[in-house]
C-alpha cells in the first residue's frame, strides 16, 4: 500500500486513520481516487460513510446516510444487537477495504452486485455462533465466517489445517481470486486454455477432488509445483491460491517502495560497515515484470524473516517459490495487467 501524509503537518498517517495523531487534523478516505484527505478549518469535508461507527469506516460519501464503495458491497452483516459479532465484523471490513484498495491500484474492475446482479461482487460477513458458516465464493458472492476475525480461532484453524499462513486479508484475496478467474480467462478464450495448461482443468469434478484431498492429503512432492498444500486439491483452488499470493507480493512490494525499503541481500559481516554508504539498491516497482519483481522480492523476504526471527517470532513469509509456481504467477500477472489495460481503455 502507498504511504499517506497529513496535509496540515506532513506527518505520516495510515490508511485507516480518522485523525492525525500529530496535529489532530481530521482525516477521511476518498474512494474515487483512493486518497486520504485532510480536513482543515476551511475544508470540513463531505459526510462520513454510514458505517463509520459500526465498521470503523473512515470513508467520505456524497450524501448523509450513504455507504462507501467498500461497505456497499456487503449484503449481510450481524445485527446491531450482537456487539461481539459487530467487533469481528469491523475487523473483517477493515481487511476488505485493504483488498479493494489493492484491486483499485492494480486497475482491476470491481463491479457491484447492486449495479450488476449477474456479474457483480458482493460479500456476506456472517457469524457462525449459532449456525455453521462456510467461507467461500459462489457466483460473485464471497462469504466469510466472522470467527476468522478472532485471532485465537484463526490460529487454532491454521494449526489444525497445517497451514503456514492464515489471515482475514488472505481469505479475501483467495476468494476474490475465484471471482476474477472467469473475468480474466473467459470460457472459450485462449487465456483459459493457457490457465488449464498450467493449473490443470478447472472442469474436473470438484466434489470428488475435495473428498480425495481431505481423505489423502496433499502429495508428498506438492511443494515442487504448488504455492501451498491446499492448492493441490483442485485446479480451481490452485488458481485462487496463486492469485492470492500474487496480491500478497504486489501489495507488500508497493508498501516497501512507499517506505523506501530496499534490499539486495545480506552482506558478509566484515563488509557491512565499509560498504553501507555505497550501496545503491534498485527499488521495487509495481509494473516490473513478475520475474524482475521476484528478483527483488526474494531478498526482501529473507530480510523480513530475519527481522521476525530477531524479535523471536516465526517467519513472516513462510513460502518457497519453485519454477512452476513462478510460471503461474507470471500468467496471473499478465492476465491482470491485460484486464487492467482493457478497463482503462
Amino acid at each position: 500500500m502507498r504511504t499517506f501524509a497529513c496535509a496540515r503537518c506532513d506527518q505520516l498517517v495510515f490508511f485507516e486513520n480518522t485523525e492525525c495523531l500529530s496535529c489532530g487534523a481530521g482525516l477521511g478516505f476518498r474512494w474515487a481516487d483512493r486518497e486520504l484527505i485532510t480536513l482543515t478549518d476551511e475544508f470540513v469535508g463531505p459526510p462520513r460513510c454510514a458505517n463509520a461507527e459500526v465498521a470503523n469506516c473512515n470513508a467520505f460519501v456524497d450524501a448523509e446516510g450513504e455507504l462507501c464503495a467498500s461497505c456497499v458491497l456487503t449484503t449481510t452483516r450481524p445485527a446491531d444487537a450482537q456487539p461481539e459479532e459487530l467487533e469481528k465484523f469491523a475487523r473483517a471490513e477493515a481487511a476488505k477495504r485493504r483488498l479493494l484498495f489493492e484491486l483499485g491500484e492494480l486497475g482491476l474492475p470491481v463491479p457491484s452486485r447492486r449495479e450488476d446482479p449477474e456479474g457483480g461482487l458482493a460479500f456476506d460477513l456472517l457469524s457462525s455462533r449459532k449456525a455453521p458458516v462456510t467461507t467461500g465464493h459462489a457466483d460473485g458472492l464471497i462469504t466469510l465466517d466472522l470467527a476468522e476475525s478472532d485471532p485465537a480461532h484463526r490460529e487454532q484453524m491454521r494449526v489444525q489445517m497445517g497451514e503456514p499462513y492464515r489471515t482475514l486479508l488472505g481469505h479475501f484475496r483467495h476468494e476474490v481470486g475465484h471471482f476474477y478467474f472467469p473475468l480474466l480467462a473467459p470460457e472459450g478464450s485462449p487465456e483459459v486454455d493457457r490457465c488449464r495448461a498450467l493449473f490443470g482443468d478447472d472442469r474436473e469434478d470438484y466434489g470428488a477432488a475435495m473428498d480425495r484431498h481431505y481423505a489423502e492429503g496433499a502429495p508428498e512432492d506438492w511443494a515442487e509445483r504448488h504455492v501451498s498444500a491446499y492448492a493441490t486439491m483442485h485446479p480451481y483452488e490452485d488458481w485462487a491460491e496463486t492469485f492470492a499470493h500474487y496480491l500478497h507480493i504486489r501489495d507488500t512490494a508497493q508498501t516497501a517502495v512507499s517506505y523506501g525499503v530496499r534490499v539486495a541481500g545480506p552482506s558478509p559481516p566484515r563488509r557491512v560497515a565499509a560498504d553501507a554508504a555505497a550501496l545503491d539498491f534498485v527499488p521495487l516497482e509495481r509494473r516490473q515484470s513478475m520475474r524482475e519483481l521476484l528478483a527483488d522480492w526474494i531478498p526482501l523476504t529473507y530480510a523480513l524473516n530475519a527481522l521476525n526471527r530477531s524479535m523471536g517470532a516465526d517467519d513472516l513469509y513462510p513460502f518457497v517459490l519453485p519454477e512452476p509456481v513462478v510460471e503461474k504467477l507470471e500468467l496471473v500477472d499478465e492476465l491482470v495487467l491485460a484486464k487492467a489495460g482493457a478497463a482503462a481503455a
